[in-house]
């Protein structure tokens, strides 16, 4: 069981703290956005290297990847230090980027993909956790601040990216234009990061790390194809739910019985872990689906071009970073962060709320202010969270419970927006039956384009209908957040606490 968590008077801060700082986010910037980046280059890709029917898997392959990977990184920057595992996580990501570039089929592209996403999980992960080797409690929200602007930028950015970098060259140099800041960054850890001088001999857990891996791997497919590819309750869809449930108890019983478990399971324990990602898994799923949902809105109900669409998602970034940025800033000026979840879960579900009522006329700039709205709901997730888990583990398993944190935002986001998605198709077939006999067909620019303006504004009105149930669900789940906010047990940043049998004895600060 993890000793108490303590939180040391001093922290070893290098000279050059603020260039360290630049290191990590760029790094964490440049995995956030190879998972963005490839998005509109998709058409291209297949119609270079063929194979449309697996396409959405050059996306979901680096998806799973950065998500099974995360928990193991961050066991072992716990066991090995943060500057071993982040060299070995650039050179992942920089081996499979440059593979990928090179890429002779649409299956060569899938598994180094893959391979760039174990790296690029790594970059994510370890750097979010080295900053809490730097720099105490206080500060941490400030740092965490600028990883949610790092994801958020991306969110916009890189599609915006990819768009340019395909149009002036070629879909290939999406993934050569990582070499040189990888390499860049690489030589700054390397000369920046104190390397860890212990010799203890550790045990890996390669049991719990396998079947944590088998877990997640098999929900994260399960959500990607169900639905799609194959249905929900078909045969295949059962067996990949039978694997996730087996995996699951084998990884349980052996998290029991590790030495060094890769996932304590005395962490379930711990207030501000659970809470914290209780929230962070609600947030990833309205995250997630706002970012699905709102350009296909923009696009089919709008008319607006794909460009404009992406830029859509400007208000969602600039929420985003605008009150990550005030949470970090006033957690670390108060130490204090409890009320702060609790509001953003509010904006959230104002959000969410205000989006379930947009009709096909509803005037954009509205749209667009509900969209800033989520924004402003989702920001804090990213600063606090992970700045109150780090607050809550043991300092021995800090790279643990930050990949948590990425964990199950990311499975989050992936399963619920397989669940909201099959809510709006079904919901869509409804709508469309007395419109197109049921066919969803119409939904392509081809087809709007032949449809009259009488029958347009009919599958226009269709298509914004289908999208009100999306809604109510991430509005419902933002009441749910709001919910489990107040359960979370505040322990001022700065002051030690203690832990009995590895339950919080700390009471709420009043």
């Amino acid at each position: 069981m993890p000793a108490a968590p303590q939180q040391p008077s001093s922290f070893s801060q290098p000279a050059n703290v603020r260039f360290v700082m630049g290191a990590l986010v760029a790094t964490m910037l440049v995995a956030a956005l190879g998972q963005t980046i490839i998005t509109p280059a998709l058409p291209i890709i297949v119609s270079d290297l063929g194979g449309i029917e697996h396409i959405s898997w050059a996306f979901t392959a680096y998806l799973l990847a950065t998500t099974i990977s995360a928990p193991v990184y961050g066991k072992l920057s716990d066991m090995f230090g943060r500057k071993l595992m982040l060299q070995t996580g650039i050179l992942i990501f920089l081996v499979g980027s440059m593979a990928a570039a090179f890429a002779w089929d649409l299956y060569s592209l899938v598994l180094f993909r893959f391979l760039q996403g174990i790296g690029g999980g790594g970059l994510i992960v370890t750097s979010m956790a080295a900053f809490a080797d730097f720099l105490p409690p206080r500060e941490r929200g400030k740092a965490q601040a600028l990883v949610g602007a790092a994801f958020g930028i991306s969110t916009v950015v890189g599609p915006l990216v990819g768009g340019i970098i395909v149009e002036m060259l070629n879909w290939r140099w999406l993934f050569l234009v990582n070499l040189p800041v990888g390499l860049i960054v690489l030589g700054i850890i390397a000369f920046a990061f104190e390397s860890r001088r212990e010799r203890t001999k550790r045990k890996i857990d390669f049991a719990g790390a396998g079947l944590l891996a088998t877990t997640l791997a098999s929900l994260v497919i399960y959500s990607s194809i169900g639905g799609t590819v194959i249905d929900w309750l078909s045969p295949q869809a059962l067996v990949i739910l039978a694997i996730a449930f087996v995996a699951f108890a084998g990884f349980i019983f052996a998290e029991q019985r590790a030495e060094e478990p890769i996932l304590p399971l005395s962490l379930f324990r711990i207030n501000g872990f659970v809470v914290s990602n209780t929230m962070g898994f609600i947030v990833g799923t309205v995250m997630f689906g706002t970012i699905t949902f709102l350009p296909s809105y923009l696009l089919i109900v709008k008319g607006f071009t794909p460009t404009q669409a992406g830029l859509g998602l400007l208000p969602l970034m600039l929420g985003l970073i605008t009150t990550s940025t005030l949470a970090g800033s006033f957690m670390s000026r108060t130490g204090r962060y409890k009320i702060l979840p609790i509001l953003a879960a509010l904006l959230l579900t104002i959000g969410a709320a205000l989006f379930s009522t947009i009709e096909s006329g509803t005037p954009v700039f509205l749209v667009l202010a509900y969209t800033g709205l989520i924004g402003l709901g989702i920001g804090p997730s990213m600063s606090i969270g992970v700045s109150v888990i780090q607050n809550s583990v043991p300092r021995e398993v800090i790279g643990v419970g930050t990949a948590s944190a990425n964990m199950f935002r990311q499975i989050g986001g992936s399963f619920g927006v397989a669940v909201l998605g099959a809510l709006f198709a079904n919901r869509l077939t409804y709508e469309v039956a007395t419109v197109t006999n049921g066919s969803t067909q119409a939904f392509d620019a081809q087809s709007l384009a032949q449809l009259s303006a009488s029958a347009l504004e009919q599958v226009r009105a269709a298509y914004t209908m289908a999208l009100h149930p999306v809604f109510y669900v991430c509005a419902g789940l933002g009441v749910l957040a709001f919910a489990v906010g107040w359960l979370l047990r505040e322990v001022p940043l700065g002051e030690p606490h203690e832990e009995k049998g590895g339950i919080e004895a700390t009471q709420p600060a009043k």
